[in-house]
């Protein structure tokens, strides 16, 4: 039944189900450890035959309930809570690639990202394939090697605010039989559903707009259940596991067999693990994430109209704007409003754009993007700040480029602190 609600619905009412005179408000579980009363019972626990928490690094019942709810809004079969977004990213790419692999990753990524595949990724033996989102399908596949394990983008990118081509990425994964991993982090289920339109797995940085008020750090993974591990290619998937007493992920767990692997394999190790107390703020973000999904798009469509029209700014890129080159692939693919984050430069600049920014006083300067505050950055010397500047060309940041997280406030209010800030730098 819960399948079948909206994701409104879902949202508000999806996960967490108490029972008779228990708390309404999903509460924070604070604890490391779960009593339980037989030896036989937590050693079930242990090999994976019993679904049930024993020790917070790998499940809580409040992450639990989070973790079903981003899988219930998704579409997905079963999803994975982390540390932050780059936790996320991380143990997604390591629970399918290894030493002498690689991956396929569009150039227009967070700049955390591509810092992450270029470098770290690098020094682990994945080998990374950047590659300009706009190449032709033919042109992608032939970027490909036999070792390629998936292509990797985002729905709309950080921060170029591009949006991707689901037809055409979707392609690419179905000729190699590789998974499509799509970072849904600016989109989110209430803008797009990756899983109903080629994806396989999605990862997020809850962070942001799942959270919604900058309040806690997170991530999460969604899997779609909807990939063939068992084609020749993933044999980690597949083959027995012996640090668990010789499981198959595919044959033992089906469908979740990615997220059941990243959890008992990686998580376990690694222990990425968010704490409970971020599981409950990521919970109660989400509730009204529809009407802030919404209010966002409404509000940067306002303020990237106004920007576009003003003689102070040299350009404005916004693929809800009806001359944005990915506004035809935005009315496909987001057809709900194209979220709440744009770029712009002012003339003068990477010197005047600091002028304005400065000189700003209700839109905050912060290393973030996407909460209920309007805020600024400019990304060239700060969150891409380590990559060289063919790097920052490759990614579509120019020197001159603001990042604008819009917010939910008025926006005749934010207008009117642009235009006091413009004042400044004439």
């Amino acid at each position: 039944m819960r399948e079948n609600w909206k994701l409104e619905t879902q949202a508000v009412q999806g996960e967490y189900w108490p029972s008779n005179a228990q708390p309404r408000v999903l509460p924070i579980v604070q604890s490391t450890t779960y009593r339980y009363d037989t030896c036989e019972e937590l050693a079930k626990v242990f090999d994976l035959e019993q679904d049930t928490c024993m020790y917070t690094r790998l499940s809580n019942p409040t992450t639990d309930a989070f973790e079903k709810k981003m899988a219930l809004m998704e579409g997905g079969v079963a999803a994975i809570a982390t540390s932050s977004g780059m936790a996320a990213t991380t143990l997604a790419i390591l629970n399918i690639a290894k030493a002498g692999d690689s991956i396929l990753a569009s150039s227009t990524i967070y700049g955390g990202s591509f810092t992450l595949f270029t470098g770290t990724f690098k020094d682990l033996g994945i080998e990374v394939i950047v590659f300009d989102p706009l190449l032709s399908y033919e042109e992608i596949i032939a970027l490909a090697k036999p070792n390629t394990k998936c292509i990797f983008g985002e729905t709309i990118g950080n921060p170029l605010v591009n949006v991707i081509d689901f037809e055409k990425f979707s392609k690419v994964s179905k000729t190699l039989d590789i998974p499509f991993i799509v970072d849904n982090t600016f989109a989110t289920a209430a803008l797009c559903k990756p899983l109903e339109l080629g994806a396989h797995i999605v990862v997020y940085s809850s962070s942001k707009y799942i959270d919604g008020h900058a309040q806690a750090l997170g991530g999460v993974i969604v899997d779609g259940g909807n990939f063939n591990w068992d084609n020749g290619k993933f044999p980690g998937l597949v083959e027995p596991d012996v640090t668990y007493h010789g499981v198959s992920y595919v044959r033992d767990f089906g469908k979740a067999a990615f997220i059941t692997k990243c959890r008992a394999q990686l998580m376990r190790n690694m222990g990425m693990t968010p704490s409970p107390f971020n599981s409950y703020l990521m919970n109660l973000g989400s509730e009204t994430l529809h009407l802030r999904m919404e209010r966002h798009s409404e509000n940067a469509l306002v303020m990237a109209k106004y920007l576009k029209n003003h003689p102070m700014v040299s350009w404005v890129k916004y693929p809800g704007l009806e001359d944005n080159e990915y506004y035809s692939l935005a009315e496909k693919y987001l057809p709900k409003g194209a979220s709440g984050v744009l770029t712009f430069g002012v003339k003068g600049g990477r010197d005047a754009g600091r002028k304005f920014i400065n000189a700003l006083k209700l839109v905050a300067l912060v290393t973030h993007v996407a909460d209920v505050r309007s805020c600024v950055l400019q990304p060239a010397s700060t969150t891409h700040r380590q990559l060289s500047d063919e790097e920052l060309v490759a990614c579509g940041v120019s020197a001159d480029m603001i990042r604008f997280s819009v917010g939910i406030e008025n926006t005749e209010d934010l207008i009117a602190d642009f235009e006091q800030a413009f004042e400044k730098c004439k």
